[in-house]
């Protein structure tokens, strides 16, 4: 997808050398969901409302 070769490099480099936090990736998704639920966005009021949206995007996908 990237057409550049040096970026292309560089970014596997990076991966490469990136270390895995877990206890900051942990941080960072309770943080998250603090923010969702301050929001409002979670819990859904209705769960089901749009799953036929989600179905039809997970048939795609798995059809590829």
């Amino acid at each position: 997808m990237i057409k550049n070769h040096e970026f292309r490099k560089f970014e596997i480099e990076f991966v490469k050398k990136e270390r895995v936090d877990i206890e900051k990736n942990f941080s960072l998704m309770e943080a998250l969901h603090h923010e969702a639920v301050t929001l409002g966005v979670l819990p859904p009021k209705n769960p089901p409302d749009g799953i036929e949206v989600d179905l039809k995007i997970a048939k795609a996908v798995n059809s590829v």
